[in-house]
């Protein structure tokens, strides 16, 4: 099993949903706004706290768009990224 490590509190205007992200974009998960089967579904992905998330790619229309996620592509549609709560990475 591989131990995240959950972000301390970020400052409000670093916080944004998932789907706000350009391309080559990076971000930690802080939580989830979903419930039920859709929140089993992103956990099930890997989509927990602490994880870095990075955009990739967006189809010809801009939905879905593709996430790397523990080093796995993840095509998400915008309904779904927009209840994922991340906070942008650090450039190094």
């Amino acid at each position: 099993m591989v131990e995240t490590r959950v972000p301390e509190a970020a400052p409000q205007a670093a916080v944004r949903g998932l789907h706000q992200l350009a391309e080559g974009q990076a971000a930690q998960v802080l939580s989830l706004d979903c419930q039920g089967y859709v929140r089993r579904r992103l956990l099930d992905l890997g989509l927990v706290p602490g994880t870095r998330v990075e955009a990739v790619l967006s189809s010809a229309a801009g939905d879905p768009r593709a996430y790397r996620v523990r080093g796995t592509l993840v095509a998400l549609r915008q309904s779904d990224a927009c209840q994922i709560r991340v906070t942008l990475e650090d450039c190094p």
